[in-house]
């Protein structure tokens, strides 16, 4: 399973942003083209792996949408995306997210107290963007169902999954190791 997936991460191109190591790949970034094989693999895996007895599928932008809109389509769940733009919209929830190269403002809007939401996203590195979005989905009162990312990069996950009492799925871990991807599970 995931071997066309897998494939095409081996074969990532590695940029430096300061001391952090950032590969590049259509799951992760939108770039290079995505080939549909891949997408299909990885669409089949958060199905596998994930519990979508859910109200709402929750990811953030950007590279959460190509993930979240097609499992919105195949299983009948409606999707948001977590925006890096205000809206101002009643109820809007603003968190601060920290990631390995950058950092900002996101907005969470119409996910309301007693949601049962399954978030969703792409690359899991630093934790910075899970972090915050988890944390304003408990001060909303929503209940987390389930957390799904496509890459794991890195050794935060353990410490994520303490911090915040969740377990985080992953379809994927990879480390940089001479400046290749290197798949690991």
């Amino acid at each position: 399973m995931l071997d066309l997936f897998k494939r095409s991460l081996e074969s990532s191109p590695i940029i430096r942003k300061g001391d952090y190591d950032y590969f590049v790949h259509p799951i992760t970034d939108g770039v290079p083209r995505m080939d549909p094989r891949v997408l299909a693999e990885v669409l089949d895996g958060f199905k596998e792996v994930g519990d979508f007895h859910c109200d709402l599928i929750l990811a953030p932008e950007a590279m959460g949408l190509p993930i979240a809109v097609p499992l919105s389509l195949e299983l009948g769940i409606p999707y948001s995306v977590v925006r890096k733009r205000r809206y101002g919209l009643p109820g809007e929830v603003s968190l601060s997210q920290v990631t390995g190269y950058s950092k900002g403002e996101m907005y969470i809007n119409d996910v309301c107290q007693g949601d049962r939401v399954v978030l969703v996203d792409d690359v899991l590195s630093t934790g910075g963007t899970l972090r915050s979005i988890i944390l304003a989905l408990k001060g909303l009162g929503a209940e987390l169902v389930d957390v799904i990312v496509a890459v794991e990069k890195g050794d935060h996950r353990p410490q994520l999954e303490r911090d915040l009492g969740v377990r985080i799925k992953t379809l994927v871990k990879v480390e940089v190791r001479d400046g290749r991807l290197v798949v690991l599970s």
